[in-house]
């Protein structure tokens, strides 16, 4: 039976074991076909045992915001890197859609802005794709009972990096991050605006304050600091 949160037993006739999983929904977000399937076919292999269903898959962040309303899952598997609207934007759209949903970050980059600012709005966890079977149902486990977890490696480079205001990256708002990371993926101001809902002109004097925030005197010096700072470009889908 379902509860009023979206977790449930695994079935009446396993609902009178002891040991019964509780089920927990999940919906993947990657751009790669083949990604999807490696991590359906892990999960899925212990759902008797784990309780952690698959029941979606979204190839961008504006499928997986239309299966997010279809489905309700109780979990997202979020890919940052992809095409269109990247992972940053559509966990700020989920969570204002449903504050409750737990969202966990699930992607190569491990280094650059992305840790820190995912964090900061507020995901459920952060793992590397190279990070085991166990860590990642054990991340889900922990999400349901409102903990976060993080990948160890990239919690070692947050530690390090101490204060966020040393990185310059950091002082950005959530608006100028998404048009930094527009620009970075070679959309036109134009694109930006109708992406955001702005007009051109909005999007040029947020670039401006972008130049005067990092310093840079011109698109190019701040597309290069973006880069170097880990900021990269989208990766094709795989389909």
């Amino acid at each position: 039976m379902s509860s009023s949160i979206g977790i449930h037993t695994a079935g009446e006739a396993a609902s009178k074991s002891e040991n019964t999983a509780l089920m927990v929904d999940v919906l993947l977000v990657d751009d790669h076909l083949l990604v999807r399937r490696a991590i359906r076919g892990l999960l899925e292999a212990q759902t008797a045992y784990t309780g952690i269903k698959v029941i979606g898959e979204a190839a961008s962040g504006e499928e997986a915001l239309e299966q997010l309303v279809r489905l309700r899952p109780d979990v997202i598997l979020m890919d940052l890197n992809m095409p269109g609207m990247g992972g940053l934007e559509a966990t700020r759209k989920a969570l204002e859609f449903r504050p409750g949903i737990k969202i966990i970050a699930l992607t190569v980059e491990e280094e650059g802005p992305y840790p820190r600012w995912m964090l900061d709005s507020g995901v459920a966890g952060y793992l590397s794709k190279g990070c085991q079977e166990d860590e990642l149902i054990q991340a889900i486990r922990l999400a349901m009972r409102g903990d976060c977890h993080v990948t160890p490696k990239i919690a070692r480079q947050l530690a390090e990096t101490g204060d966020k205001a040393a990185d310059p990256l950091a002082r950005l708002s959530h608006r100028e991050r998404q048009i930094l990371i527009m620009m970075v993926e070679g959309k036109k101001p134009g694109e930006i605006a109708h992406h955001l809902g702005l007009n051109v002109k909005t999007v040029s004097t947020y670039k401006g304050r972008l130049r005067d925030k990092l310093g840079c005197v011109s698109d190019i010096e701040l597309f290069r600091m973006a880069l170097d700072h880990g900021i990269s470009t989208p990766s094709l889908p795989d389909r």
